[in-house]
């Protein structure tokens, strides 16, 4: 089986939307876009979910760059990452807005 090359954009927006695959990082996501930094316990409060899935949630945010953390011991404050926020907005916006096959031969 040969390998696939992908593009280093086709890459990158797979991983931002990977990371964005479950509702818990998009709620998450959207609680940090309307807040300048937080706590983890701001982020534990706002969610119904355990601690540990909390963080685990936030490595994978913090992983793809779409969210930064900082140590203030002994807590971490994250914040949405604004150079990344605006490259994956770009990214979907492009994704999206390309144009789709119209003819009636095509799925319906």
């Amino acid at each position: 089986m040969s390998k696939k090359n992908y593009s280093d954009e086709q890459e990158k927006i797979a991983r931002f939307a990977k990371a964005m695959g479950h509702p818990a990082r998009i709620a998450i996501l959207q609680f940090l876009a309307e807040q300048e930094c937080c706590f983890f316990g701001d982020i534990h409060e706002e969610l119904p979910i355990a601690k540990a899935t909390v963080s685990q949630h936030l490595k994978e945010l913090k992983d793809a760059g779409l969210i930064q953390g900082e140590i203030e011991a002994p807590k971490v404050r994250y914040c949405i990452n604004k150079e990344n926020w605006e490259i994956a907005q770009k990214m979907f916006a492009g994704f999206f807005g390309q144009p789709i096959c119209k003819k009636e031969s095509c799925c319906k």
